[in-house]
């Protein structure tokens, strides 16, 4: 998909490359500890949405995602991954990506590969 202009753009915006980095501004500027801004992202919707999910224990779905809060990066919709691109984020500098991902014990992103 192209990047339009703001007034010919479809309604929302891409939040699956900015979520992580965009929260993890919470921790960098010290409103929240890194334990809480994940348990906001992880835990929390899980529980209210009654998943039993979220623990590395046997017999559980090995899902998880490793990441490093300190990585720099700039916010630049057109290298998402995501077929949208509207993102009101342009050019943002932020800190934080997802660098490896596992779902049921599977690799199914590799920030290096």
């Amino acid at each position: 998909s192209k990047r339009l202009p703001f007034s010919s753009a479809a309604c929302g915006i891409v939040g699956l490359e900015t979520l992580l980095p965009l929260s993890l501004e919470l921790y960098h500027n010290r409103h929240l500890d890194l334990l809480d801004v994940l348990r906001r992202l992880t835990v929390n919707p899980a529980r209210l949405l009654g998943l039993d999910v979220g623990r590395l224990v046997p017999g559980s779905p090995a899902d998880l995602v490793l990441f490093d809060p300190d990585i720099p990066w700039q916010i630049d919709p057109d290298r998402f991954r995501s077929k949208s691109k509207n993102a009101p984020f342009d050019d943002r500098p932020v800190q934080g990506r997802a660098v490896h991902t596992v779902v049921d014990g599977r690799t199914i992103f590799d920030r290096s590969a």
